[in-house]
């Protein structure tokens, strides 16, 4: 009994020593475990904190450099991606909370979770370095995304106040729909203005609400000015009512002074203005429609329209004006040139024969480029006289003559003072 006695308490002794060491190494094992576990965290960690710097960079910066700390990143990531894998494999290889976990099982599990923490913690420092090299282009991205914010309410204010402008002006009874089109054509630009810089960028981002503050703020004026433009319209549409009157009591007068042409001068001096009197009516009549039109676009608060009929009107009444004035000019003009035609042809001669004495300046023969036209300009003057010999000159084919005579010799002035680079002309 005692010697079975003796066997049986080294049985239980071995047992507890053996006991003990497997419990000293699970602990040990348990202890890489927790280390490498809060290596896995610091690297997860730190890499969570990487990625929202590199977005920042990315968001703020498309430079060269820019780019390649992204590619950087992405390296690192894949790096980082096999530690981590090691150290899930080593864990889940591994159940420490085993009862039957031998010593040498433990042994391994300790030695390949420390290796894991080893690589975890390397990759760290590289994150670490690869972080601290990012520091110049972070504050680079920083003071560009601090742009956003700035430009962001800028464009918001701009809005807001676009916005009440359109209200205040509605609650005096103006429509101002298409303003109000406008303003809401606005909402998707506003839309990807909030999704931020980090989706768009930070200069698309500012650019993006630049405009939409100048957009806003051209709205909110066009709003806030609407009462005073409604009232200029008011005004327009009374002027150019006054003027079409006024223009068809001178058109009115046309046929008087078509009667006094027909009756002094012959056929040539008037026939081109017979049509005025007809073609003036008309074109007051046509403007007065139209500008019944605007009048009813004012109303309507159709400004664009109105504004277009306006210049319609405003083109009609200036042909009235320009046919009218021209049949009284007329015979202003004939009336005088019949009265003493010498006055016009003492004119176009002392005009000829200054183009001739500049001509010959610092010559003894002038240039036959400038000679020529100077010659046919003197004859066509001289055949132009004579048409005055008749018994019913057609003083208005005379007018025009000495008119076109002056032009020509104003064409050779101009060449000759080119070529000579001085000044142009002078009023010869």
């Amino acid at each position: 009994m005692a010697e079975a006695y003796g066997r049986g308490t080294v049985t239980a002794t071995s047992r507890r020593w053996f006991g003990g060491r497997d419990e000293s190494r699970r602990a040990a094992a348990q202890a890489a475990k927790d280390e490498a576990a809060a290596a896995f965290y610091e690297l997860d960690t730190a890499q969570r904190d990487l990625r929202i710097s590199i977005e920042t960079i990315a968001a703020a910066d498309g430079s060269p450099a820019a780019r390649q700390a992204r590619d950087g990143f992405e390296a690192l990531g894949q790096r980082i991606d096999q530690v981590s894998h090691l150290y899930i494999e080593t864990v889940d290889r591994y159940d420490l909370d085993r009862p039957e976990l031998d010593a040498g099982v433990a042994g391994r599990a300790r030695g390949e979770l420390e290796r894991a923490r080893e690589e975890l913690v390397r990759v760290k420092g590289e994150l670490d370095r690869f972080a601290q090299g990012l520091e110049p282009l972070l504050q680079h991205a920083a003071s560009q995304l601090a742009l956003v914010a700035p430009a962001r309410e800028r464009a918001r204010a701009a809005l807001l106040g676009a916005s009440e402008a359109l209200d205040a002006v509605r609650a005096t009874g103006m429509r101002a729909d298409d303003l109000a089109a406008r303003l809401a054509a606005l909402g998707p630009e506003l839309t990807l203005l909030n999704e931020g810089a980090a989706r768009h960028g930070v200069q698309e981002t500012v650019q993006r609400a630049d405009r939409l503050a100048r957009e806003a703020g051209t709205i909110k004026v066009e709003a806030e000015r609407l009462p005073e433009r409604a009232a200029e319209m008011d005004r327009r549409l009374v002027s150019l009512r006054t003027r079409a009157q006024a223009l068809r009591n001178r058109a009115d007068r046309v046929d008087p002074v078509l009667s006094e042409l027909r009756r002094r001068f012959s056929a040539a001096c008037w026939q081109d203005l017979q049509h005025v009197p007809d073609a003036a009516a008309q074109q007051v009549a046509q403007a007065e429609e139209r500008l019944a039109e605007a009048g009813v676009a004012r109303q309507a608060q159709d400004w664009a329209q109105a504004t277009a009929l306006f210049a319609t009107v405003r083109a009609l009444l200036d042909s009235v004006d320009e046919a009218v004035s021209a049949a009284g000019e007329r015979l202003r003009v004939l009336d005088a040139v019949a009265k003493d035609p010498q006055e016009e042809i003492d004119r176009t001669r002392f005009v000829v024969r200054d183009a001739q004495r500049l001509a010959m300046e610092g010559r003894s023969v002038p240039e036959a480029r400038h000679a020529r036209p100077l010659d046919d300009a003197v004859a066509r003057l001289d055949g132009a006289v004579a048409g005055l010999a008749g018994r019913h000159p057609d003083y208005w084919h005379f007018l025009r003559e000495t008119e076109a005579v002056r032009e020509a010799v104003g064409r050779v002035v101009n060449e000759i003072r080119s070529q000579r680079g001085g000044p142009g002309p002078s009023g010869r």
